[in-house]
């Protein structure tokens, strides 16, 4: 019996594709109610996601259609931008929206709703422009039926306008409910000055118009109940068998297999190590995930590297765990690298193999920027070869990251190690989602 190779079903957007595996379905036209072709093509555009390319022709009538939708999954939490343009650069900066991006002005009171318009690649001043151009469509219908109305928008587009110039300074805010829009950074890998993001929990409302729904909402006719025995696994993972399940590559979305076990780490807690390979596109994933909730204090630690024995430091990265090197002015959220069980020097080389597959580096990108780069990753090289000494500092709000003491007699201090308990302010307790659980809490005693 023969094999077939597997392959991606998302495979990168190139000419020289000789099979790209377009689908053909017989669709009703609307047009002229006949029986037209829509093809699907699943691809990945470079540097950006998987997306969906759908043509619609109708023979009959003459009748085309062209749409994109995303291919890929959303993101665990939502997430909100806040810029603030002050200088003409930021006019220039690249913005990804999706479908359910929110775009709002603050100083002209505008909003462009989510789902009203479509996703796409643009700048800030493409965002201007195009709202611009919405305003003024029919502008001459509208003198003659309408002045006041035409009056009252022209007055508008030329607000816009003094933003779109620069004049003066504004502020651009985007909220996705899906996690899926982003705001470029012109002086990366630096904390970016004038923009910050925050990740929010999703509502119930909010879930439900992505098409999550959570367990707790009534399963369908049929589905095997979560209270099943035979869906308890926990205490199979606590008796050393690694699960492994059916999953899509996060990359490809093609079908993997993802392995799960819980493990112990010495003088913390218990974490859940999850690894997933898939065999059509060669993709690895490495995942690490407490096994415990949240802590009652933040914790951070800072971690002096100027040795190669300092390199080799187990450390617990978790996803609410964001990393920064003074030295090198460099700040990663904690998403950026996501949860993961490694030493020292993996994380410092994850970063930088990150950064060498950055946009910035493989695209078209300004000559300025690709400099900045490529002298940031030469420094993160001299640190990976021990000419460079710097301090690592891990702080998660969560408390669920960990790292190694050197000293066999943990009483003993460790000159290379830092570690403070602090208090979660409001902001961080709502990106864990732990008001929304102190609301529900007092709303169900009440």
């Amino acid at each position: 019996m023969c094999s077939e190779d597997k392959k991606p079903l998302f495979r990168d957007l190139t000419a020289e594709d000789p099979d790209p595996e377009v689908t053909e379905i017989e669709s009703f036209c609307f047009n002229c109610h006949a029986n037209g072709k829509t093809r699907l093509l699943l691809t990945r555009i470079p540097f950006y996601k998987n997306v969906v390319i759908m043509s619609f022709s109708c023979e009959e009538c003459g009748f085309e259609n062209n749409e994109i939708q995303p291919g890929g999954a959303y993101a665990e939490l939502g997430v909100r931008w806040k810029l603030r343009v002050e200088d003409p650069i930021d006019l220039n900066r690249q913005v990804v929206k999706s479908d359910y991006t929110t775009v709002r002005i603050p100083e002209l009171d505008f909003e462009i709703p989510a789902q009203s318009q479509k996703g796409e690649v643009t700048t800030v001043e493409g965002i201007i422009s195009r709202a611009m151009a919405g305003l003024s469509q029919d502008q001459e219908v509208r003198r003659q039926q309408h002045p006041d109305a035409a009056t009252q928008i022209d007055g508008f587009v030329k607000r816009m306008q003094v933003l779109k110039n620069g004049e003066k300074p504004w502020v651009l805010e985007l909220e996705d409910i899906s996690g899926n829009c982003f705001i470029e950074n012109p002086e990366a890998p630096k904390k970016d000055p004038r923009c910050e993001r925050s990740d929010f929990k999703r509502s119930k409302e909010q879930n439900n118009t992505l098409g999550i729904y959570m367990p707790d909402e009534p399963p369908l006719s049929g589905a095997l109940s979560p209270c099943d025995p035979e869906l308890n696994s926990y205490e199979r993972l606590l008796a050393d068998e690694v699960l492994q399940f059916r999953t899509n590559c996060p990359d490809c979305n093609a079908p993997a297999d993802t392995n799960m076990k819980i493990t112990k780490i010495p003088h913390f807690k218990e974490v859940v190590i999850m690894a997933t390979l898939c065999e059509a596109c060669g993709h690895r994933t490495n995942e690490v995930k407490s096994g415990g909730g949240v802590e009652d204090q933040g914790v951070r630690f800072e971690v002096r590297i100027a040795s190669r024995e300092d390199f080799s430091r187990d450390v617990l990265k978790s996803e609410t765990c964001s990393m920064s090197i003074p030295e090198l002015d460099l700040e990663v959220g904690g998403r950026a690298l996501g949860g993961r069980f490694s030493t020292a020097e993996g994380l410092v080389r994850a970063t930088l193999d990150q950064i060498r597959d950055a946009p910035t580096l493989q695209g078209d990108a300004p000559k300025l920027a690709k400099e900045n780069l490529e002298r940031f990753t030469e420094k993160l090289q001299e640190v990976l070869e021990g000419k460079r000494a710097i301090t690592l500092i891990l702080d998660d709000p969560a408390g669920n990251s960990y790292v190694q003491n050197l000293n066999d007699d943990l009483s003993t201090f460790d000159d290379g190690l830092k570690v403070t308990r602090y208090e979660r302010t409001y902001e961080q307790n709502d990106e864990l989602g732990l008001n929304d659980m102190k609301t529900e809490g007092y709303e169900a005693e009440s």
